[in-house]
């Protein structure tokens, strides 16, 4: 399966951003243990170049890994040296897309409005993530009207009891920050059990 296959199936993205660099191998297996198989690690996170290349060396047989909050080509080059399989960007940047589709990664760039969203897919995004979306489910099948062959993500703003209307809207897959992975939490035996009973959840609503 590649990559690309791998997040329209998976469908949620977890989003892991500033957590314990300590503390990601225990949250990657509790969200793998609840069904998650894509994970986002920010880079603006501690450490994260070098948390992206500890999961992918221990999880990447199991759980697709890549890289968030990226912002130039640069960056997204040390991402996917690191072993990102997929870089995902708040905005939209064309050499980042380019850098990302020259290593054979998933591009998922930044965009809102029907002008910007165009233009990420035209430039080469497989996905796009629509960002925030806060503004809810009906923008997404308002989007779909005249653009529906652009791959829409959702993202900043999708919670357990509004995922089910995006997807009915047509969102093809779906990023999860704080709403999934809390990391302001301490790590504790039971907040991985949580963490595991919520990433199911998450993932049932979805199927």
């Amino acid at each position: 399966m590649t990559p690309l296959s791998h997040i329209l199936v998976s469908k949620v993205v977890a989003i892991i951003r500033g957590a314990n660099p300590a503390d990601l191998l225990k949250i990657a297996h509790a969200l793998h243990e609840g069904g998650i198989r894509t994970l986002e690690i920010t880079l603006n996170s501690p450490g994260a170049l070098a948390s992206i290349q500890e999961l992918t060396e221990a999880m990447g047989d199991r759980m697709l890994i890549g890289a968030g909050t990226v912002l130039d080509a640069e960056t997204a080059h040390a991402a996917l040296l690191a072993g990102a399989k997929f870089i995902i960007s708040p905005t939209l940047d064309k050499k980042t897309i380019r850098m990302t589709k020259r290593y054979g990664a998933v591009s998922i760039p930044g965009a809102f409005t029907a002008t910007e969203i165009l233009a990420a897919y035209e430039h080469g995004g497989d996905i796009i993530k629509v960002f925030p979306a806060s503004i809810g489910a009906t923008y997404f099948k308002d989007i779909a009207g005249p653009l529906p062959f652009i791959p829409l993500m959702p993202t900043g703003g999708v919670a357990l009891d509004t995922i089910q209307e995006f997807q009915k809207a047509g969102a093809v897959a779906f990023g999860l920050g704080s709403a999934l992975v809390d990391t302001s939490q301490p790590v504790t035996d039971e907040y991985l059990r949580q963490l595991t009973e919520k990433a199911q959840q998450f993932v049932q609503a979805v199927v």
